[in-house]
């Protein structure tokens, strides 16, 4: 049944801190919460409509009492390690030629140059995917439907072929809406190398 499998990054390979992340930025940029207007510029990046310049610009307009390497450091600090077993994972899933693998992450410049710099077989790991999206790169980003038609389009995926991995409920009830088959994963008590465990019964 399955013969394209689309993946989340953050979550799924690599490990998120979201909530150490936001407990960081509060602290440092003393908010009781994250004030609507830095959602949004936040969004906008994710879609790269706005460059890395003017989103630290930004920032450093809206906290002037935080320095920018301080700032790089508190967007950054969302990001964990990458356990080497679930690129091994991927390796033998991509060698396998058995299915589409495509990467589809809501992301950002500073984040994915961050991820270059410490994960040293970041390379490798985008080698094993048939297709590479990152939103900020295709001006998409994931709950929004549009992002999900352009893949299918982009690949003439059928959508009943076709399973999303993703931590996020809003991410995977959006794919659902179109047919895609998904995976919610619950990153503190699953992990994606049980994938064919898990939902086995659209592989069999």
């Amino acid at each position: 049944m399955i013969k394209t499998i689309i993946f989340d990054f953050g979550d799924v390979f690599i490990n998120l801190d979201k909530v150490g992340a936001l407990e960081n930025a509060l602290l440092n940029f003393k908010l009781d919460s994250i004030p609507e207007d830095l959602t949004h510029i936040n969004s906008l990046y994710e879609m790269g409509l706005m460059d890395t310049s003017e989103f630290v610009e930004f920032y450093e307009s809206s906290f002037p009492d935080v320095q920018s390497d301080k700032i790089l450091e508190i967007w950054n600090s969302i990001l964990k390690d990458f356990p080497h077993h679930r690129l091994e994972f991927l390796k033998a899933l991509s060698e396998s030629k058995k299915y589409k693998l495509i990467l589809l992450s809501n992301t950002n410049d500073l984040h994915i140059e961050f991820v270059k710099s410490y994960v040293p077989f970041f390379n490798e790991f985008q080698s094993y995917f048939d297709v590479f999206y990152l939103s900020h790169e295709i001006n998409l980003r994931k709950p929004n439907p549009d992002i999900y038609e352009y893949v299918l389009k982009q690949n003439n995926l059928v959508a009943a072929e076709t399973l999303f991995v993703d931590d996020l409920t809003e991410n995977t009830t959006a794919a659902e809406k179109l047919g895609i088959h998904t995976w919610n994963i619950d990153p503190a008590k699953e992990d994606v190398t049980t994938l064919f465990e898990t939902k086995k019964e659209l592989f069999s």
